[in-house]
């Protein structure tokens, strides 16, 4: 075989009758000889491979995978579609029609996919009529099926999130709320409120609503607050989460809501003014404003809402029996009070009882009333005005005992002990309970969970965390009760789980940038802020912010010190980290972050305390 291959490469094989035949048929004559060869030579090399015997199925064989063929593919589909070949269908929308194929609609967007498999009539005809979408919106997303892209922009947006909904296709009706979220600003922030309620976009919706919370008192400015229907109104009103340093806000943005189209709306106004908090309203400001509003004079039901807040004032003994939600705090992150730290340690470093409250307004320091025992790497929270220490170390042994101090009477009383002692505990509160979550007892670190409720008084365990954590962090966000960091007393953690109060369920979130134990966490403008801490080999003065819309970690500008043991609080819109320890010395300096210069500045330092404290802050009254 290899001889007649080289006579025919060297022109020797003779092809009989060459001499009467032409010139092409002998060129002919000879290609056919030269496939035989191939072939021949072909079939005889696969015969000569080597017998690979009992070696497996998948050694017997190799597959061939073209990684780009579909996106090489798909750009000569949309070009074969921009020339009208091979097109059958047409899809019709008002007065326009856009040619496609059957196929690829069929296989990018889940309307069509039903549409043209389940034996439908629209799968057997050539042209389809489409209704709740709009032409460009059509045309966009159907240039989208080939593609993979579509341009979003505030023209289009809201037609395009319509038309994606219609024909779910969820990513882009989710990228369509992202790119809304991405636009609010506190002249349109209501509006689309409005619209993702139409859609039924739940992402959007509680998107806009803690933007609307955190900043209710620009929005009341627009347009569009005005324009608002009687029962819009009422629901953003009543919320406890609008974040505004004072109840006048409230009453004030209601008095213009009312006066816009007061002949329309006076009628209306009794019920709008019950859902405005008066009692929460100082008693200067019911005498010289809301007293001698001529629609609250004119009004018995006004008048009985306006007389309720003054009992409130002038018989605080008889608060008791006045309890409703309109002597209820607002919950908002942005808080006007004074900062109490609680416990931690002296200059020689042992547990200390004293505690601090720091004046934002006056920029100062004074000492408060100590509590009865020593407590350092304590938990506290606040709830309804009071302040509550929870478990820490007094030197000798880990505490199960709380604390309570009420600002009104300036005294600590014993409260309801938990069930477990807990020193390097997180502690955050939520809703009517308040949280204490992992620890150490003295022993071990701890991933059980107590919530108490102080109107019951009564302590329970609920689920525990996925995690043991000592020094971790832990602070209510958005509903949930987030856990982060820590330590097991083997490892130091990056990770993050949320609790869940309705479903009594721990659920594990996106871990930080950064593994951090003894860090300080604080909630902010709808935001998780981690701060500080110790890695196992560093002190750190780095900060991390959560974003639970993007389910994201950010690093933001790093504080001006290293801080471990740091306590970190949320005060007028601001960030305050109190105290630490640099790997050196405990440290009784003070800095505090304001997210929208993304700088950190120093504040006072403390007076009696060197590290380690607990930090809550309680509204001023």
């Amino acid at each position: 075989m290899m001889e007649q291959w080289q006579e025919l490469s060297m022109g020797k094989l003779s092809i009989s009758g060459c001499d009467t035949q032409s010139s092409s048929e002998a060129k002919q004559q000879a290609k056919q000889q030269t496939s035989q060869l191939l072939q021949q030579q072909s079939y005889s090399s696969i015969m000569d491979l080597p017998d690979f015997g009992d070696c497996s199925d998948d050694q017997k064989y190799v597959i061939y995978k073209h990684d780009d063929l579909f996106c090489e593919s798909y750009p000569l589909m949309r070009e074969i579609r921009r020339q009208g070949k091979l097109c059958d269908v047409t899809l019709k929308v008002e007065d326009q029609s856009f040619s496609a194929h059957r196929i690829v609609l069929a296989g990018t967007i889940p309307y069509f996919y039903a549409m043209f498999t389940n034996n439908m009539a629209e799968s057997r005809i050539k042209e389809i009529t489409m209704k709740e979408i709009e032409p460009n919106a059509l045309e966009s997303l159907i240039n989208y099926a080939y593609s993979g892209q579509v341009r979003i922009d505030n023209q289009n947006v809201q037609s395009l999130m319509v038309g994606a909904s219609f024909l779910q296709l969820t990513k882009v009706r989710n990228a369509c709320a992202d790119f809304l979220i991405s636009r609010f600003h506190p002249h349109n922030v209501l509006g689309i409120r409005q619209f993702a309620d139409s859609m039924g976009c739940t992402h959007l919706i509680e998107a806009a609503d803690k933007y609307i919370d955190q900043n209710f008192a620009k929005v009341v400015q627009s347009e569009e607050f005005l324009g608002l229907d009687f029962g819009e109104l009422i629901d953003l009103i009543r919320r406890d989460e609008l974040n505004v340093p004072s109840e006048e806000i409230i009453f004030e943005a209601c008095m213009k809501w009312v006066k816009h189209m007061e002949e329309k709306r006076a009628v209306l106004f009794p019920q709008v003014l019950s859902k405005v908090r008066l009692p929460l309203l100082s008693p200067q400001f019911l005498a010289d404003r809301v007293a001698r509003e001529e629609l609250i004079r004119s009004s018995h039901q006004c008048r009985d809402l306006l007389d309720e807040a003054k009992d409130f004032h002038l018989m605080p003994e008889r608060r008791g029996l006045l309890q409703s939600f309109r002597t209820r705090q607002r919950c908002g992150e942005f808080i006007m009070g004074q900062i109490y730290a609680v416990g931690g340690l002296a200059s020689n470093g042992e547990s200390v009882s004293t505690v601090e409250i720091y004046d934002p307004v006056v920029k100062k320091w004074e000492m408060g009333e100590q509590m009865s025992m020593m407590r350092s790497r304590v938990g506290v929270a606040v709830m309804d005005g009071k302040l509550y220490a929870f478990g820490g170390f007094n030197g000798t042994e880990r505490l199960s005992t709380v604390e309570v101090y009420d600002p009104k009477k300036n005294k600590w009383s014993q409260g309801r002990a938990m069930l477990c002692k807990r020193s390097a505990v997180g502690v955050a509160a939520l809703d009517d309970c308040i949280y204490v979550c992992g620890g150490y007892d003295g022993v071990t670190s701890l991933n059980t969970v107590e919530c108490y409720c102080p109107k019951t008084d009564i302590w329970k365990t609920v689920a525990p965390m996925m995690k043991y954590r000592s020094a971790g962090g832990v602070a209510a966000l958005g509903g949930y009760v987030y856990a982060l960091g820590g330590h097991d007393g083997l490892s130091i953690f990056d990770s993050v789980e949320r609790y869940d109060p309705v479903k009594d369920v721990w659920l594990k979130m996106h871990s930080m940038l950064n593994r951090r134990c003894r860090l300080g966490v604080a909630a902010l403008n709808g935001k998780l802020y981690a701060c500080g801490g110790y890695d196992g080999t560093s002190f750190l003065r780095s900060v991390e912010v959560y974003d639970p819309i993007t389910d994201t970690w950010s690093l933001v500008t790093p504080m001006n010190c290293k801080r471990s043991r740091v306590a970190l609080a949320a005060n007028m819109g601001k960030l305050w980290a109190i105290g630490g320890y640099d790997g050196e010395s405990n440290l009784s300096t003070v800095e505090v972050y304001d997210p929208e210069t993304d700088k950190w500045s120093f504040e006072p330092s403390m007076c009696a305390h060197s590290g380690g404290v607990g930090a809550g802050v309680i509204r001023k009254q």
